[in-house]
């Protein structure tokens, strides 16, 4: 039921993330829908293609396909709730979908017994997957590999799960709220990773 709950949220979220970039660039509505879907199944089909399940099962998310579709649909009829302030929605969608489906990859990883490393993996790509894609499609330097710490709360995502350190419903939501307030936080304070630079003689 939890992991269900997550995958709800994460594919509403990335959906109107996806949606709301695709608006900003001026994409038509077939394009709008396009990267909405993109955002919110990229993570999860990468995901599934490391770990050694089936790419097909994306296909049989029906009623995520749907909870998508509605999502783009709402942000499309009703455009002005997002139009003045986009960046600020679009910063608050892409961090629950981020929290929500580093939950969702970490539990996933961890239902397989796979070990530490990959459950943070899983974490990181199925949180962050869909992201990139978004920002590649749009023409965009993913902000994952550059600009902010965005992919870190993701693998500490799954560094906790994989730890045994969220075993109950109610830290597993707990450890949501924290993601997302971290994400936002960072977001606010401009926290960044040392960026590595190269030296020429």
């Amino acid at each position: 039921m939890t992991w269900d709950i997550f995958s709800i949220i994460g594919t509403a979220a990335f959906a109107i993330s996806g949606a709301l970039v695709a608006m900003d660039e001026k994409y038509d509505v077939f394009g709008v829908y396009i990267l909405g879907f993109v955002t919110a199944f990229g993570g999860g089909a990468i995901r599934n293609l490391l770990i050694g399940l089936p790419v097909s099962y994306l296909w049989s998310q029906t009623t995520l396909f749907y909870i998508s579709f509605l999502s783009i649909t709402v942000i499309l009829i009703f455009p002005k709730w997002v139009s003045y302030s986009w960046k600020k929605a679009g910063l608050y969608a892409d961090a629950i979908g981020l929290a929500a489906f580093a939950i969702q990859g970490a539990l996933h990883a961890a239902s397989l017994n796979h070990s530490l490393l990959a459950i943070m993996v899983a974490a990181f790509l199925t949180g962050s997957g869909g992201g990139i894609l978004r920002d590649v499609l749009a023409g965009r330097k993913p902000y994952v590999f550059k600009v902010e710490i965005y992919g870190s709360w993701a693998a500490l995502a799954g560094l906790v799960i994989g730890l045994g350190a969220a075993d109950h419903p109610f830290l597993l939501y707990g450890l949501f709220a924290v993601i997302i307030f971290l994400r936002i936080y960072s977001f606010h304070r401009k926290w960044q990773l040392p960026i590595p630079k190269m030296h020429y003689q």
